[in-house]
């Protein structure tokens, strides 16, 4: 019996630029002076990196190194895929089954709550903000867009009108060498119409230097790479042994867990604190003695994620599902001088940071 539920399949994930919203929730008459909020369990996702590699043969590979002296050439147009960083993500996601509402005396002094969108709390009488992606890390999820071996606007006439193939490799050759003495007769000042400042130094030699690459791509061929992210998320329930998260297939690249195209990326998940079991009847004892403001104490698991027996990510996460709950009495929130401050992980339930 599997142990884990599979809560969203594999898809490519665009990037998210957003920040998770949060809404401001006051205990006032209207409401009983009460806040729902609901605690979260733990949902596992694993994001990983897939590179997709298009190679593209250049027309005259064969005479690579007989003109340039390159012999690490491409010679057959292929695609195929690799494999990148593989991370994980804690995320909260609320749990239906326990949902709560916590009802201050009238006499607190002005309560209120931050939730997010979804529900989970996020502190009780603080301020707070969740925090941003980052332009550097969005800008890493971004393609690079596709190549051209060829670019007509390098072509000279006299290699457009080259009869054979060996002539035209001939020329282009010849037309890379003068490019290159161009180049240096402009950084020397041998050049007999040097540009007039810096700026236009540097605009030349750019030019030179990308007509110089788009001549050797003909010889030398082209890769181009596109990395997508691609997510699988779970909520554990118990420990994992050798779970197929997904497949992986260099000639595919990401495939579903029950496509044996690929090979299978595991997952072994193992508790390494978690709270002790209770039989049913302690069990309901406690839960009819939790009074107050809810929170969650996480367990721990270590998470190892292997492809054909490599470490792909190694680490802890606290999992609630292996921890248990306890309450703050809200009397802690009726001081009308120095009312409590509470900070909580949202993605995990637990408190963060106590302020009196």
């Amino acid at each position: 019996m599997k142990n884990w539920f599979l809560v969203m399949g594999l898809f490519l994930c665009l990037p998210v630029m957003a920040q998770t919203k949060v809404v401001k929730k006051n205990a006032v008459k209207a409401n009983n002076f009460g806040i729902s909020y609901s605690l979260p369990k733990t949902s596992l996702v694993v994001e990983a990196e897939v590179t997709k590699v298009t190679c593209k043969v250049g027309p005259y590979y064969k005479y690579a190194e007989k003109y340039l002296g390159v012999k690490d050439v491409i010679t057959a147009d292929k695609v195929y895929y690799e494999l990148g960083k593989v991370s994980l993500i804690n995320k909260g996601v609320p749990d239906p089954d326990n949902t709560y509402i916590v009802e201050f005396k009238a006499g607190t002094v002005a309560p209120y709550a931050y939730l997010t969108e979804d529900g989970l709390l996020c502190s009780i009488n603080a301020e707070y903000e969740a925090p941003q992606v980052s332009e550097e890390e969005a800008s890493e999820r971004k393609k690079q867009a596709p190549a051209h071996v060829a670019d007509v606007s390098v072509f000279s006439e006299e290699l457009l009108i080259a009869g054979s193939t060996a002539r035209q490799a001939e020329v282009a050759a010849k037309q890379i060498y003068r490019i290159r003495e161009s180049r240096l007769n402009i950084l020397t000042g041998d050049a007999d119409n040097l540009p007039p400042d810096g700026e236009s130094m540097k605009l030349v030699i750019q030019q030179l230097e990308e007509q110089e690459q788009a001549l050797t791509n003909l010889f030398t061929g082209i890769r181009t790479k596109e990395t997508e992210t691609y997510d699988v998320t779970i909520v554990p329930f118990d420990n994992l042994e050798k779970e197929v998260l997904f497949r992986f297939s260099p000639q595919l690249g990401i495939v579903d867990a029950d496509d044996l195209g690929g090979a299978p990326v595991y997952m072994n998940l193992t508790a390494i604190d978690r709270a002790p079991a209770l039989e049913p009847k302690e069990a309901e004892k406690k839960e009819k003695s939790l009074k107050g403001i809810i929170y969650n104490v996480p367990g721990k698991a270590l998470i190892e994620i292997s492809l054909n027996k490599k470490n792909l990510y190694k680490g802890e996460a606290q999992i609630t599902q292996f921890g248990t709950r306890e309450g703050l009495a809200p009397v802690m929130f009726e001081d009308k001088k120095a009312p409590v401050k509470v900070y909580f992980y949202p993605e995990t339930g637990a408190i963060k940071q106590i302020i009196q």
